[in-house]
């Protein structure tokens, strides 16, 4: 056998989820925007010299840990989704559900903060993985037109929302029903 380390990718990963576990203890207690790479890396233990080994810049780890959580949100709304089979009333779910996911986690809510710059926001637009996730699920509701531009319109809704919140769940609700469905369900 070569002298390959044959843990060396386990340990990369396992190595990098701590980091990213320690940004979001981080992101939680204070707007994630103002989380530095110093503070990161003291918070996981290691030396920024190792946090930059694995994050070369600020962005690629927003981008990694914003991903992960991208990944664990759309898993978790495809189970909480699998038995809603109406197309309006799956949007309306699926839209209220990441609100709600978003909201009760402090780390990402932290990204939505109107006090700072909402990186959430930035990144939201920017996400190759978000943009994904979400022509997915807009073309699991049955209209394959413009599944790409109606995508992006949605996934600007839920900022706004995420920013500025209805009065309450239904208020939510409500404006979901009346302005989102019709143009995502049946775009005109």
């Amino acid at each position: 056998m070569s002298g390959r380390d044959w843990l060396a990718a386990q340990r990369t990963e396992i190595a990098a989820e701590r980091i990213l576990d320690a940004a979001g203890e981080l992101f939680a207690g204070q707007p994630a925007a103002t989380v530095g790479m110093h503070e990161i890396a003291s918070a996981a233990g290691c030396s920024r010299a190792t946090l930059y080994r694995y994050f070369e810049n600020r962005e690629a780890l927003h981008t990694a840990y914003v991903h992960r959580e991208t990944h664990r949100i759309y898993r978790e709304l495809t189970d909480e989704l699998a038995s809603i089979t109406d197309p309006e009333q799956r949007l309306v779910q699926g839209m209220l559900g990441c609100l709600r996911m978003v909201r009760e986690n402090p780390a990402l809510a932290s990204w939505f903060t109107a006090s700072e710059r909402p990186l959430g926001g930035e990144m939201a637009e920017q996400s190759p993985l978000i943009a994904a996730v979400t022509e997915t699920f807009v073309g699991s509701l049955g209209d394959d037109d413009r599944v790409e531009a109606r995508a992006r319109w949605m996934v600007r809704i839920l900022t706004s929302l995420l920013l500025f919140p209805g009065r309450d769940d239904t208020d939510e609700a409500e404006m979901l029903s009346e302005f989102v469905v019709p143009r995502v369900i049946a775009p005109g």
